[in-house]
């Protein structure tokens, strides 16, 4: 059998620091021989990792047109062809009846990603149509390394300009002028920390805003009513909003209110009660945030009017504003939920057929429109996109992601569990199977996914590629746990700083509540998470590694302790505010008894497959490498190790449906042969 790499080890506490000399010959040399020991070892499942490549690409409709957008004089759509990695971008002439129908003879094509990535790395920032639609303003990242280039097309002759600007974070706003463009650039840590102002024709930009404070990110966007520009500044706590008249872009940003530390808040614009005005989502007066409004002309913090309260029991999360409708998204009992409040009409909320759910507003639509467009889907339905009139609350189903070959939704089934954690904590667990796995009553293989970070919910969402582990009888499981959103603000705050250890514990718990209701045992018990979601899967498999047969960890930020101690790299500052600082003794400590690399030991582990991006400016790739470097050298067992680092891809992996397809057939296939699980179905 191959024999598997061993990194060499330096004195010192980091004995694998070595593998951070990025470009250097020796740690090129040692990641290509890990991913030629991964190619060696998983040599006998190549037949099936096309056979699943295949499996999962034929119930994909490869040719196929998205919902065309209606705005202004066009419908905007893409379009996808097999054999391309990218859908297309088009518009066509909006039809007088207001249908949807494609107008064949007007199609433009916009934007081709297929001819502009060739057969490299290729990921869309930016695609903004000017608003006298003339133009269109696009960024492209060609590396994965989220730095983008500038262009402008002139729609009407098709010549392309790229701006003369470098280190861009791909952001690229219009003002109402359609001359005028704002875009934001990277600093040395990656942050987003200067917005400039650049007219078509000029050569250079004009410094707009500046942000020293490296916790803050700022993101400038247009209002709904395009009638403002906002300047959005935010730390993991903190934020400030600035904002700007787009019919003025000459002018100076106006500041809502001063930053002052722990106070989150937005910002929009539009109409309520037929009056144009603000309306601010602020945590002043709880964690859960108020709402409140301004007058149009003063929107600074003395005129805030509050005009819903805070709740303990439900999260407001986001504000759409309509000309005639106000929709706030609410997160109430661990599950989304939108509330509608029509202009002279009773407010309600959208009704929805599954009792488990992924609820989002895709599509605001125009601001006059009388209409928002939702994205719906559950772990055993397919997308949906749902179009809501406001007034009515009446949905229509315009359009559901097509699943080639036979399938047939009635045949799984979804459930909702509960489990205790260790301090008494009720964690939710969101399951799928088919019906007859469930109706067994034996274990079954199972596939539990966890996250766990930033305030960010895990919503059940539906997966083309899941359907080839559930038709081979798996059940696929998510774990809510502390430390995401799913269950408002205090769940998150009481997953983060020196409560991260309740992530851990919630995702071990929720393993041992499937075990102990006879779904699964721990040698048929498979785990994965990704980015911050992978230190999770690190620190659980140090602290229970007998819980679980298999591991697959996408993008982990394993290396915590290190690359929290190192404010050169991107994010780290801006992180403090999540995981704390360990340059104070105290934090350092804490963070130093769940970090997944330092508390690698000699014991036991399950397989574990580790995928890593090289060009990756979110986790560094040899977070990935130290890590399994020093479980290689410590690990006391023979099962499955393996690393793949993609030397062509980022923070998401490689690019191109295709291409995402094949990195799954391959964490499957490494999955049937550590469970044992036949590759038929």
């Amino acid at each position: 059998m191959t024999a598997a790499p061993l990194a060499r080890q330096e004195a010192g506490t980091d004995p694998y620091r070595w593998l951070e000399n990025r470009d250097t010959d020796e740690v090129l040399a040692y990641l290509q021989a890990e991913n030629a020991y991964l190619e060696a070892v998983l040599e006998p499942q190549k037949a099936l990792r096309e056979a699943l490549f295949e499996e999962i690409r034929g119930r994909l409709r490869e040719t196929d047109l998205s919902l065309p957008t209606p705005w202004g004089d066009y419908l905007y759509y893409q379009r996808t062809t097999a054999g391309d990695e990218y859908p297309r971008h088009y518009r066509c002439r909006r039809p007088a009846d207001d249908t949807l129908e494609i107008d064949s003879a007007s199609e433009t094509l916009l934007l081709d990603p297929n001819a502009l990535a060739g057969n490299g790395y290729l990921a869309i920032g930016a695609f903004n149509i000017s608003p006298d639609q003339r133009r269109l303003a696009y960024s492209l990242d060609n590396s994965g390394d989220e730095t983008y280039r500038l262009y402008v097309k002139e729609l009407d002759s098709g010549l392309v300009s790229e701006l003369p600007f470098e280190r861009c974070d791909g952001s690229m706003t219009w003002a109402n002028d359609s001359q005028t463009l704002f875009f934001g650039e990277l600093d040395d840590t990656h942050r987003p920390h200067r917005l400039y102002r650049h007219r078509l024709g000029s050569e250079g930009a004009e410094l707009v805003f500046e942000e020293g404070d490296g916790r803050f990110f700022l993101h400038c966007y247009r209002s709904s009513s395009e009638r403002q520009l906002i300047l959005q500044l935010g730390s993991k706590t903190t934020s400030e909003v600035w904002v700007l008249d787009a019919d003025q872009p000459q002018g100076n940003f106006t500041c809502l209110a001063q930053r002052l530390e722990g106070h989150e808040y937005d910002a929009d614009h539009g109409m309520l009660d037929g009056q144009w005005c603000w309306l601010i989502r602020s945590n002043l007066c709880g964690i859960n945030f108020a709402l409140y409004r301004a007058p149009e002309e003063t929107p600074q913090r003395p005129y805030w009017q509050q005009i819903r309260a805070h709740n303990e029991q439900v999260m407001l999360e986001g504000v759409t504003l309509k000309q005639h409708a106000l929709v706030l998204s609410l997160r109430e009992g661990g599950l989304p939920v939108l509330e509608v409040q029509p202009q002279g009409a009773a407010t309600y909320r959208v009704r929805l057929p599954d009792a488990a759910y992924s609820l989002y507003i895709q599509d605001s639509l125009e601001f006059h429109s009388e209409a928002i467009r939702l994205r719906y889907e559950a772990l055993g339905r397919p997308a949906q996109v749902r179009q809501l009139t406001l007034a009515s609350g009446e949905q229509q189903v315009l359009k559901q992601t097509p699943v080639e070959g036979p399938f047939d939704a009635e045949a799984y089934e979804s459930r909702r569990l509960w489990a205790t954690s260790s301090d008494g904590s009720q964690v939710p667990i969101s399951l799928v199977a088919r019906r007859e796995v469930f109706a067994a009553g034996t274990p079954a293989p199972l596939y539990l996914y966890g996250y766990g970070a930033y305030g960010s919910s895990l919503d059940p969402w539906f997966s083309h590629a899941r359907l080839s582990l559930l038709e081979r009888g798996f059940i696929f499981a998510i774990a809510h746990v502390r430390g995401g959103g799913e269950m408002g603000e205090d769940w998150y705050r009481a997953g983060k700083m020196e409560h991260k250890q309740n992530t851990f514990d919630d995702f071990i718990a929720c393993a041992e509540q499937l075990i102990a209701d006879g779904l699964t045992n721990p040698a048929q018990l498979a785990i994965s998470g990704g980015s911050a979601g992978g230190l999770l899967i690190g620190a659980v498999l140090n602290q229970r590694p007998e819980l679980f047969a298999a591991a697959i960890a996408e993008v982990p930020f394993v290396d915590v302790l290190n690359t929290m101690l190192n404010p050169d790299l991107p994010l780290t500052i801006t992180e403090y505010d999540e995981w704390g600082d360990p340059n104070q003794p105290d934090v350092y400590q804490r963070i130093r008894a769940y970090a997944p690399y330092e508390n690698v030991r000699a014991q036991a582990y399950p397989a574990i497959l580790a995928v890593a991006g090289y060009n990756d400016s979110r986790v560094q790739y040899w977070e990935a490498a130290k890590w399994v470097a020093r479980l290689r050298a410590s690990k006391t067992d023979d099962n499955l190790l393996l690393l793949k680092t993609d030397l062509e891809a980022g923070h998401g992996g490689m690019s191109g449906r295709y291409q995402g397809i094949r990195d799954v057939a391959l964490e499957y296939a490494f999955l049937f042969r550590v469970l044992g699980v036949a590759p038929g179905h």
